[in-house]
């Protein structure tokens, strides 16, 4: 019998992935106090954050009963038990999937990949999370489902469109959660909220179910509280799907996580401020890198002359806006229930865009390709900021340049990690990104891990008490 005092609500709220798997396995916790410590939680404090769309505690409570169960009789899954919030564009079996949208009302069949992978391991379900509409922005102001609220700072963006994700795992409303990242939705929140982000390579986990940005670049992005969390999500959820035109059919093994600190080449931009870096986040990320003498081994400058950040960005937007004309055509002729005049305008501008508009856009695709190969016979890992800027208050104007350093990674189909990486003057977190070339997911998780190590500079979780 387990004589260890029960863990009060904030330590497992502000616990990782890991930690509460170990408590779960020593019988410290059980899934269904798990469960109802994150739902009294949810219940007090998302009101103020609005993090969450769609919460059903019945639902919940359930889930959590029989992974209890299934702990008892010993047939334990590799998440059972774990409270998982999951944003509302992936299909959850019958629960509408709005994604951001005002219509939407019908409950879907099926689950999406990722849902199904995260049943079969026993993580609990907690709900949907808020999201830009259609998960077209950067800063998951909704004007059908409100703003969510940075945790760390009420009134400021939590960063979008997976802010809504973000901001419960910050908050320890969510031990985990898995969102979508086309040029940066799950790596600019993560900036933002000072959570662990991680972008896998195009096609590594099945985007079955989500509804598509632009199926060139979706991917499914995960949002924990500790590097280790993301390697142990990215080993559940990843794998080969059939039924996925863009999932990764493996023909060798993820590289090793067999880095030698002491022979990295580590590549790093010759002038943030040339690319739009505020001052301030230039600052963090100087100091972050002064802290790291040995662990991101030879350092060297890499040159971006020939790659225009905010273009290239453009030429992902335009994809992503030109696809969701036929993604959500029903939504856009909805009297009933309008979408609001941003999204309209920035579909109508695809509309009158031409063929050869778009396909001038889908060659810079091919270019990051060929961008990404000539950099990584180079170096082993990019090293930059994930965001140029924190987070900003909601309720004046968002930066253009906000996905400017996250959407190469998105356009060449590499994997990245952004991590906590310090404070600014203001007190808000700021991220560090990691970009790695394909298939070298592993291998950026374990030198993230090592980075994350040194800095320790993640905010004391959770955001709000």
């Amino acid at each position: 019998m387990n004589s260890l005092p029960p863990i009060a609500e904030r330590d497992m709220r502000r616990a990782t992935l890991c930690q509460l798997l170990h408590w779960l396995a020593i019988d410290r916790v059980q899934p269904q106090v798990l469960a109802d410590g994150y739902l009294q939680a949810i219940e007090r404090i998302d009101p103020q954050l609005n993090s969450y769309v769609d919460v059903r505690g019945s639902l919940v409570q359930e889930q959590a009963r029989m992974a209890g169960k299934r702990r008892r009789d010993g047939l334990i899954g590799r998440l059972d038990g774990i409270p998982v919030a999951i944003k509302d564009n992936f299909d959850v079996a019958g629960w509408p999937t709005r994604a951001g949208l005002p219509g939407r009302p019908i409950p879907v069949d099926d689950d999406a990949h990722v849902v199904s992978r995260l049943r079969a391991s026993g993580a609990v379900l907690l709900g949907k999370t808020n999201m830009d509409e259609g998960a077209l922005g950067v800063t998951t102001d909704n004007p059908h489902t409100g703003a969510t609220h940075n945790p760390w700072k009420h009134g400021y963006s939590a960063g979008g469109s997976s802010g809504g994700a973000a901001a419960a795992v910050a908050a320890g409303l969510a031990v985990a959660a898995v969102g979508s990242d086309s040029l940066g939705s799950i790596r600019i929140p993560a900036s933002y909220c000072g959570v662990y982000a991680l972008k896998p390579t195009h096609g590594e986990i099945s985007a079955r179910g989500l509804v598509p940005a632009a199926r060139r670049l979706d991917a499914v992005g995960l949002l924990a509280r500790g590097v280790d969390d993301l390697t142990v999500l990215l080993q559940v959820l990843a794998g080969y799907d059939a039924d996925d035109a863009r999932s990764r059919r493996r023909r060798v093994a993820f590289d090793l996580m067999d880095w030698e600190p002491g022979r990295l080449r580590a590549g790093f931009l010759p002038d943030l401020a040339a690319v739009g870096v505020a001052p301030e986040v230039a600052a963090v990320f100087d100091a972050a890198m002064a802290k790291l003498p040995r662990e991101l081994g030879e350092r060297r400058t890499v040159d971006f002359s020939d790659w225009d950040f905010a273009r290239t960005r453009r030429a992902g937007l335009l994809l992503m806006e030109a696809e969701m004309l036929g993604t959500f055509a029903a939504d856009l002729a909805d009297d009933e229930h309008p979408v609001s005049p941003r999204f309209r305008a920035m579909l109508d501008f695809a509309a009158r865009k031409s063929a050869g508009d778009y396909a001038n856009a889908d060659r810079v695709l091919d270019a990051a390709t060929l961008k990404m190969r000539r950099l990584f016979a180079q170096v082993d890992v990019l090293v930059l900021p994930t965001t140029p800027q924190g987070a900003f208050p909601l309720d004046g104007p968002a930066p253009d340049s906000i996905a400017d350093l996250t959407s190469f990674a998105s356009l060449a189909g590499c994997p990245a990690v952004s991590i906590p990486m310090g404070t600014l003057p203001d007190g808000l977190p700021v991220g560090l990104q990691l970009v790695g070339a394909r298939g070298s997911d592993l291998r950026l998780l374990e030198l993230a891990g090592i980075v994350a190590a040194t800095l320790d500079a993640e905010p004391a979780y959770p955001a709000i008490a």
